[in-house]
């Protein structure tokens, strides 16, 4: 998929209403103040992440960029600066990818087991081209309590090689808790009896 964003040359007289300020840079491009639309901007961090090549249109020739770091305001959590990293063609780039959880888990199904989700992102390396948004990681393959799914499980396409180590787990069927009920506290009516007689036999020899 691909995914495109207009910017604008950031100066001091920029109307930053309705924008973000952000900064273009890579190894061969100097570091560029820019002004993106705060409502486009929000959108395309969602759609694409930060494992998504990205287009900026409006300098003097299209970029190629990652969202490399974004900064929240701490009390509203809306977008106040994004950092944009420039890919050159051809260069390896090493990024953590999303996985997303899809099917149902016959265990769980099944046999009442407790699907635990371990990991939820895994680092990957490869091309600009080859990124992929995010990874599929089915569930359905968990049919029976305690199985299991490691990184060494993933199907990544061509290009892509996976740097989280292997053996990783990412998700299992655990076994249900077992609830313990709790025990019935019954009363003894007939101690109780004893200890008032017994209580009132020495009041009356008191008296």
């Amino acid at each position: 998929m691909t995914h495109t964003l207009h910017v604008k040359a950031f100066s001091e007289a920029t109307d930053m209403a309705g924008r973000i300020k952000a900064i273009v840079y890579g190894p061969k491009f100097p570091a560029t103040s820019i002004s993106v639309d705060a409502k486009e901007f929000t959108k395309l961090f969602k759609d694409a992440g930060e494992s998504s090549v990205i287009t900026l249109k409006g300098l003097d020739t299209d970029q190629d960029v990652l969202i490399h770091d974004i900064q929240k305001n701490v009390v509203k959590g809306n977008i106040v600066h994004a950092d944009l990293y420039v890919v050159q063609k051809g260069q390896k780039l090493k990024v953590h990818v999303p996985l997303v959880f899809i099917g149902v888990a016959g265990a769980v199904k099944t046999n009442g087991a407790n699907l635990v989700k371990v990991l939820h992102e895994i680092e990957v390396e490869a091309d600009a081209k080859h990124l992929p948004h995010e990874i599929e990681v089915d569930v359905s393959v968990l049919a029976e309590i305690d199985d299991q799914i490691l990184v060494s499980d993933l199907k990544v396409g061509s290009g892509v090689k996976i740097l989280t180590a292997e053996t990783d787990l990412i998700a299992l069927a655990s076994k249900p808790v077992e609830e313990k009920e709790e025990e019935s506290t019954e009363i003894d009516m007939a101690s109780i009896e004893v200890e008032k007689k017994g209580k009132k036999d020495e009041e009356e020899s008191a008296e």
